[in-house]
């Protein structure tokens, strides 16, 4: 699935507070930071609670991976080869494989295998994606900001 055929509808309100459709479009913002792997970001928000008032679509903001005390939902497709990035985020990340299959490989030596229909909680892990297989593999993902982990009082950094 090519992410620029990805439909994005979002909801709003009309000068008298009715529902209604801000956005009924295929997806425009298609980046690569890496070989193999293609983003784009659906939504994203800016402090907690987050304030659903007004129009404006985030969706062409430069963000990182997170953002601080905010959310970012965004579709991945990682090709077969994808170049591998080992990386840690400071967020409780909650996925959904909409095709394909993928590989989540974990610091331990760990390997998680998902397919379409598998759903993922990540918590702040230090985490690799790696596709095996012969066709692209695309995962939705929402991103909410979390404490980094601390283990025996030691906060681990997110990196990659």
């Amino acid at each position: 699935m090519s992410l620029t055929k990805l439909r994005r509808v979002v909801t709003g309100h009309d000068a008298q507070g009715r529902a209604k459709v801000l956005i009924d479009a295929q997806v425009q913002n298609v980046f690569s930071q890496r070989p193999g792997a293609e983003f784009s970001v659906i939504w994203s928000s800016e402090g907690f609670p987050v304030d659903n008032d007004g129009s404006e679509d985030p969706s062409n903001k430069k963000i990182g991976t997170t953002i601080d005390n905010g959310t970012v939902f965004r579709v991945v497709s990682f090709g077969p080869g994808v170049a591998p990035r080992n990386h840690r985020t400071d967020s409780i990340d909650y996925a959904v494989v909409m095709s394909g299959e993928i590989d989540m490989a974990l610091e331990d030596g760990a390997v998680v295998h998902l397919k379409a229909g598998d759903v993922l909680v990540q918590r702040g892990t230090v985490h690799n994606w790696t596709n095996k297989g012969t066709v692209p593999c695309v995962i939705a993902f929402t991103l909410i900001a979390a404490k980094p982990v601390t283990i025996d009082g030691k906060p681990l950094k997110a990196h990659g």
